[in-house]
């Protein structure tokens, strides 16, 4: 009878230990498998068991959850919600995350360690933290100021704070709300293949993710290339620039919009935008010149993170001499993003140095203690600060004396670049209205702001289209909302005495 009840509680032990086994396997080795798996609910139900972190802009939140008292308990919610789009990005319970939703979602979601009181805490308890919040750089009167501007029409603006690379602005139109991706359901699903279906393309968020010619903005490029590599040495001297010019190696001849442009000065062709000037500068300095500018300034850089990627602008490495012309007045290849042409009037304004562009100031914790903060970091070197002495001086005279007039402000110093990108087969399209600016108060030695704003407008009429016209009154709206800033702003002229 011993022999069988050790034999018994032998088997036993045996059993027992292969359950001990079974259980080690699931829960260790097959652990991250089963929690990624699909039909896992509990993941999903964990997540939006929580109130989700807010995005903070200007110190008050642009975003909420609401308790649906489901299983997925918290939607989420947004205050403004096609303002603030490009900037936030989506949180649905169905299509997942966007932008900053998507970046920052472990201090949104409570996930991230730093959230936890003790080291490793939330990976032995399997719990989460009370979600953090996230602290942008957008100015609220800036984004608004470039929404309104924009009004409706399909465009984008995107500005910087020279000095430090922080976006103060980030607005793509048309724009759509966010909130109603939010939840389950076949309103979510509707809505979903709506957005997607427009032809507008609400969700494509145009600032940073869909680049365009650049037309005659890029003529800061070829002009800070033609001063670095010599081939200006003086802004005032006569250029050798026929008008008509023909495109090398070819039959086909390139014209101007405005008289004076033969031979004109620099200074004459960038404030009045002569295309022959600098399509025959661009192919006088030389395609490795040419390109070695342009990625100084930013282009054919594919890793620009704001933290979310950013998509990257082009110039063209292999061209013949006839494509490099066209190319130097912001045709043919060449294709920029707005932020790009943003951080292009930035370099100007802020001595020839590209500051790397941020979106997320500091993360923190529910209390408000910080997590994570953003330290300004230098992108590259542009240019030497003597030729962005040069250019800041050609871009205020296109203020004060030529096509850019519209963004001029009182009580600041305003330079600016209009640009009319041509597109389509046979530029048929609509041409785009681009204008980039940068502004610094009066009193003041470091520029404020840096702007660029593309207006697609498919719907004008083509004769009434130009950078001046149409994008420079955004981007001076954008401005002087800047210049408002209390940092910004000198108020003892209006002080009783």
């Amino acid at each position: 009878m011993t022999r069988h009840i050790r034999h018994a509680a032998v088997f036993c032990a045996l059993l027992l230990a292969a359950l001990l086994v079974n259980a080690a396997r699931v829960q260790v080795v097959q652990s991250a498998a089963l929690d990624d798996n699909p039909a896992n609910r509990r993941q999903a139900i964990a997540r939006y068991g929580v109130p989700r972190g807010d995005v903070v802009v200007g110190g008050s939140p642009v975003t909420g959850s609401t308790d649906t008292r489901e299983q997925l308990r918290y939607e989420r919610t947004y205050a403004d919600g096609p303002l603030y789009a490009p900037v936030t990005g989506f949180s649905s319970q169905v299509y997942g995350t966007t932008f900053l939703e998507h970046t920052e979602d472990a201090v949104l979601s409570g996930t991230d360690p730093m959230l936890a009181p003790l080291p490793l805490w939330n990976d032995v308890t399997r719990g989460r933290s009370p979600a953090g919040k996230v602290v942008t750089t957008i100015d609220a009167d800036a984004q608004r100021a470039a929404y309104t501007g924009l009004a409706g029409r399909r465009g984008a603006v995107a500005a910087i704070e020279p000095t430090t690379g922080r976006i103060l602005a980030l607005v793509s139109a048309p724009s759509y709300d966010p909130q109603r991706l939010s939840g389950t359901g076949q309103a979510v699903e509707g809505e979903w293949a709506r957005l997607n279906a427009d032809p507008e393309k609400p969700m494509l968020n145009r600032a940073i993710r869909q680049t365009y010619p650049p037309g005659s903005t890029f003529k800061v490029v070829t002009a800070a290339a033609a001063l670095e590599s010599g081939a200006v040495r003086n802004p005032d001297d006569p250029t050798v620039s026929p008008d008509p010019f023909r495109l090398p190696g070819t039959s086909t001849s390139l014209s101007n919009e405005v008289d004076g442009c033969e031979d004109a000065p620099l200074r004459y062709a960038f404030s009045w935008s002569c295309n022959t000037v600098f399509a025959k500068l661009g192919a006088d300095v030389g395609l490795k010149a040419m390109v070695d500018t342009a990625r100084r300034f930013g282009f054919n850089d594919p890793g620009l993170r704001i933290p979310f990627s950013v998509a990257s602008s082009s110039f063209d490495q292999h061209m013949d001499q006839a494509q490099l012309a066209l190319s130097s007045v912001g045709q043919y290849d060449t294709r920029a993003t707005p932020l790009q042409m943003a951080m292009v009037a930035s370099a100007v304004a802020n001595g020839g140095t590209v500051k790397s562009p941020y979106l997320v100031a500091r993360t923190t914790t529910p209390d408000g203690i910080t997590l994570r903060s953003t330290s300004p970091k230098t992108l590259h070197q542009a240019m030497s600060a003597r030729t962005a002495s040069q250019l800041r001086d050609m871009m205020t005279d296109a203020v004060e004396e030529g096509t850019g007039a519209n963004a001029a402000i009182p009580g600041a110093t305003v330079g600016g670049k209009t640009g009319t990108a041509q597109h389509g087969i046979g530029n048929a399209g609509t041409p785009y209205a681009w204008f980039i600016a940068w502004a610094r108060p009066d009193r003041a030695t470091d520029p404020a702001v840096a702007v660029a704003v593309v207006v697609e407008d498919a719907s004008a009429i083509r004769g009434e289209i130009s950078g001046g016209g149409t994008a420079a009154p955004v981007a001076k709206a954008v401005m002087e909302a800047v210049l408002k800033r209390p940092e910004n702003r000198d108020d003892r002229d209006d002080r009783s005495p």
